[in-house]
């Protein structure tokens, strides 16, 4: 196979260690290989930094290990180009498992261009990205816990939630009789009725601990969204551009920066970027038979965002998306029409961060209008002669 990478390493992450490989060309024509092991820490990483640039590496592939490749690949990354790689794509030869095995076989692999990169955002989205994800965690934990409250409530016979939605952070149940506005006035009698329970000291103490834990939790989605907007304020105008877009809000919008970033370049077309993600159909053919197009695995957090996304398009009124959610629902089911609403946000997003232009609806009814009238009217006719009725086509008045 051709050499396209002379100087070219190939690294085996672990939890605490690190096996490096080397290939460089030699005064021969030949190649030699170098293996040493180095350790985790910043100083043992400084060490490979140093070792690899004393050998003129100009290439370093690593798998993807977990998270124990974020500290080598982040202390790397200014002096060499670092290629973090999908562990699924260096399968080697079952029996001959060892870690210099692995690391010569890697370094092979980015020598020879077997390979491809994964991405890895730059630092600012990096940062962006944690915030995020980690808010993220936050207002689900923060969800767990409300439930956890509307438990004991009902195991102490109060059933507030059946009542009023919004049913924490309550003084008392009087005063919150007293306290109901708008259109939960009319259900005061009803919150009297649903207050009185058969509350214990046990349940005092778990309600006050889990009001305790929500009050904290508050606090800190207010700091982490407080830091997150500062964060993001390089990309303000992405953002913008983002909301535009329907089922998109601040939020998702942020989430949907931190994910994919704001540099399009990166992925090359918006189908790349779909498939990056694993927000299309697979591919799998085998002696002529398609089997299974079932997406394939890709980031969690970006699977979470654009289901939210999709959901929230597909409950707006008079928008493309609504009425692609609702033509492929019938047919397909929710879930499927959900990933196709999914899909088609992506998509949009990439083009709108590409273009650097707003969200430009096609309107609820474009699938009627991208077929002539003749064409609508024989498939009306079709359906109706299915059921067995005569058509007979007269030109109104």
């Amino acid at each position: 196979m051709d050499t396209l990478i002379e100087r070219c390493a190939g690294l085996d992450v672990h939890k605490e260690t690190v096996v490096a490989c080397v290939r460089v060309p030699t005064r021969g024509g030949g190649r030699e290989q170098c293996v040493q092991t180095f350790g985790t820490t910043t100083a043992q990483l400084l060490a490979l930094r140093d070792w690899l640039v004393a050998h003129g590496v100009t290439r370093v592939g690593m798998e993807s290990t977990g998270v124990y490749w974020k500290p080598v690949y982040y202390v790397l990354e200014d002096a060499v180009e670092c290629w973090l790689l999908n562990a699924r794509h260096l399968r080697n030869v079952p029996g001959r498992k060892t870690d210099v095995a692995d690391a010569a076989w890697i370094c092979q692999l980015v020598e020879h261009g077997l390979v491809r990169p994964s991405f890895v955002p730059p630092k600012p989205i990096r940062e962006l990205r944690n915030l995020t994800r980690y808010r993220k965690a936050q207002i689900e934990e923060r969800t767990r816990e409300a439930q956890r409250l509307d438990k004991v409530l009902q195991d102490a016979g109060i059933k507030l939630s059946s009542v009023a939605s919004e049913e924490l952070g309550v003084p008392g149940p009087e005063l919150l009789a007293e306290l109901a506005r708008g259109t939960l006035r009319k259900k005061i009698p009803a919150l009297r009725e649903a207050l009185h329970g058969r509350f214990g000291p046990h349940h005092a103490l778990l309600v006050g601990t889990i009001l305790a834990k929500l009050e904290f939790l508050d606090e800190a989605l207010a700091q982490l969204s407080a830091e997150i907007a500062q964060v993001i304020a390089p990309f303000t105008a992405e953002a913008v551009l983002l909301r535009t877009i329907p089922g998109v809000d601040r939020r998702t919008a942020e989430a949907l920066i931190a994910e994919i970033g704001v540099d399009m370049t990166r992925f090359g077309a918006a189908g790349r970027l779909a498939s990056w993600a694993g927000w299309c159909p697979g591919n799998h053919e085998s002696a002529g038979r398609q089997g299974s197009g079932k997406t394939r695995k890709g980031s969690k957090w970006l699977r979470t965002y654009l289901t939210e996304a999709a959901k929230a398009a597909a409950g707006a009124k008079g928008t493309y998306l609504a009425a692609q959610y609702a033509r492929l629902r019938g047919r397909r089911g929710s879930a499927r029409a959900t990933v196709a609403v999914g899909h088609s946000i992506l998509v949009a997003a990439y083009y709108i961060l590409d273009r650097h232009q707003p969200y430009s609806d096609l309107g609820p009814d474009y699938f009627r209008r991208r077929h002539s009238r003749e064409h609508q009217m024989r498939r009306l006719v079709r359906q109706i002669e299915a059921l067995g009725f005569r058509v007979t086509l007269e030109e109104a008045a």
